[in-house]
């Protein structure tokens, strides 16, 4: 699970401006979902925004792409990555898609704000472009179609720090702002992020395409399918029942995900069906928020009346959504009824048995365990309901268990974990258990302390250190969005010179509300 990282590199407001063989004409565009025609997509230009400028880039999305990371000075970049003036090849299109909306059938939704770019073949294969926030589509429902820079400052950020954590996401490649306002709960300003993803497909496709027919015709939800399976999942081909097994697939890939989200105390905030990508990346940072002191029931969005989100209810919502997935698969699935229950629930299954394995290894892997043994989980859950009744930092508690020492525990101890705890104590009765754990596998403590600091990360995009650097740019100064971007971009390196971000979050960060307009 730990992450090959490459050297830091000295921090600049945006990579330095040296020529490169990179040229926009160059690029080969694949747009074969936009190829699809309708219904699947809309073409149309996106709205440019007036008097743009770059707030960010990502030079590790840049490379996933196969780009420079001086990309951007290309002329032309501005107003392409600004819903400007497309570059030769692109496609710019809005896909059409419906889904379950806090567990209420929503109807047809689609990309209100965003446009598909279309795909350029780098070396880690096709990736596809997606401007969010260039504008209204017949989507939009009656929005603008406008992304403000403060969510769009928090996407990009999130975007790339959670592939820096290891967990499955969409990227951020650019973030590129405009001082055309946009009324939200106050006037703010609008801006653009660049996404990029091997697909943006969503289980809202599949349940438009399944809801929205005519005379019993499925041929569009059966071509949506061939598609997926045939670009993205082509070992599905060869089932027996290839939509079946691509519905065991995107299980799968879910379960990876969300026991990533869950062992880095990440809460997304909108598990919408119309918010889940069918390649089992994290897509749509709205209103998330990584855990500050621990509460399994921890709301993070505002907006989330009934706590359907919390963060302890994320690993059975997602079973709740594949389940709508398969609803809508089942015009696609040969059999009579018993036969097509069946297939389903044999699909569906690969979800729980795969979450359990990937939670139980990061966990294990968390506590620096080198092998499994009867009684982890229970080692874990007490752990964690001492966390929970005395709210400890989530982040810090499992960063600082990394420096313990065998044999080592108590009031005397020089153990910053303990003073977490409330009752010294119970945690001290933990660590007795936890100790005869690790000499059950002849654990050594320097070893042990290298591999969890691979897991347990030092930084994460904390609200407050996400609303600091919000607050600098919307007074015009980016650099704080730039540094975090950096810090963010090794989280489980020490970096002593950016400690002050992997403190305690100040008294005033519990104030803060993130809602669905963020």
């Amino acid at each position: 699970m730990s992450l090959k990282r490459q050297p830091r590199k000295p921090l600049a407001t945006l990579p330095a401006m040296i020529p490169t063989l990179f040229h926009p004409s160059a690029l080969l565009w694949l747009n074969r979902y936009a190829a699809l025609g309708r219904p699947f997509a809309h073409h149309q230009p996106g709205q440019a925004l007036p008097d743009p400028r770059w707030v960010a880039t990502s030079d590790a999305a840049a490379a996933d792409l196969g780009w420079p990371a001086d990309w951007w000075t290309q002329p032309g970049a501005l107003a392409a990555f600004s819903a400007g003036t497309a570059w030769p090849g692109m496609q710019t299109a809005a896909t059409v898609y419906s889904g379950h909306q806090f567990g209420v059938w929503a109807g047809q939704l689609g990309d209100g704000r965003a446009l598909l770019l279309g795909e350029v073949d780098g070396p880690n294969g096709p990736r596809e472009l997606q401007l969010k926030g260039s504008g209204m589509t017949p989507y939009s429902r009656r929005a603008d179609g406008r992304a403000v820079l403060r969510s769009s400052i928090r996407e990009f950020l999130c975007s790339e720090a959670m592939h820096a954590l290891g967990i499955p996401t969409t990227r951020a490649l650019a973030l590129v702002a405009s001082d055309l306002p946009v009324r939200r709960e106050t006037v703010e300003t609008a801006s653009v992020v660049t996404r990029t993803a091997p697909s943006f497909l969503r289980f809202g496709h599949f349940e438009h395409f399944c809801h929205h027919v005519r005379d019993g015709d499925f041929s569009a939800l059966r071509q949506l399918a061939d598609f997926v399976i045939d670009h993205h999942c082509p070992q599905c081909r060869d089932a027996t029942q290839p939509v079946a097994a691509l519905l065991a697939e995107v299980a799968q890939r879910t379960a990876v995900m969300i026991a990533g989200w869950q062992a880095v105390g990440f809460c997304h905030g909108v598990m919408n069906t119309d918010n889940l990508s069918v390649l089992g990346l994290t897509i749509d940072y709205g209103p998330f928020g990584f855990l500050d002191g621990f509460d399994p029931m921890h709301i993070c969005n505002h907006s989330d009346d009934q706590g359907r989100y919390a963060y302890a209810r994320q690993p059975q919502v997602a079973y709740w959504n594949l389940h709508a997935l398969a609803q809508a698969l089942v015009p696609l699935i040969e059999g009579d009824d018993e036969q097509v229950k069946d297939v389903l629930t044999e699909a569906l299954s690969h979800y729980p048995d795969a979450f359990t394995h990937q939670l139980g290894q990061r966990m294990r892997a968390k506590l620096g365990l080198s092998t499994e043994q009867d009684g982890d989980q229970a080692l874990i859950d007490d752990l964690m309901r001492l966390m929970a009744r005395h709210q400890t930092d989530y982040t810090l508690t499992w960063r600082l268990l990394a420096d313990h020492r065998i044999g080592v525990s108590g009031p005397v101890a020089p153990e910053p974990v303990r003073d977490l705890f409330l009752d010294g104590e119970g945690f001290d009765a933990w660590v007795e258990r936890y100790d005869i754990r690790l000499r059950a596998e002849a654990s050594v403590d320097a070893e042990r302390q290298q591999r969890m600091r691979a897991v347990n990360p030092r930084f994460v995009l904390r609200n407050h250190l996400a609303e600091t650097a919000i607050r600098q740019a919307e007074a015009g100064d980016y650099s704080e969005v730039v540094r975090l971007h950096q810090v963010l971009t090794y989280p489980f390196d020490e970096q002593p010179e950016h400690a002050d971000y992997a403190r305690l979050p100040p008294a005033w960060a519990s104030s803060l509300e993130i809602s669905c307009s963020s």
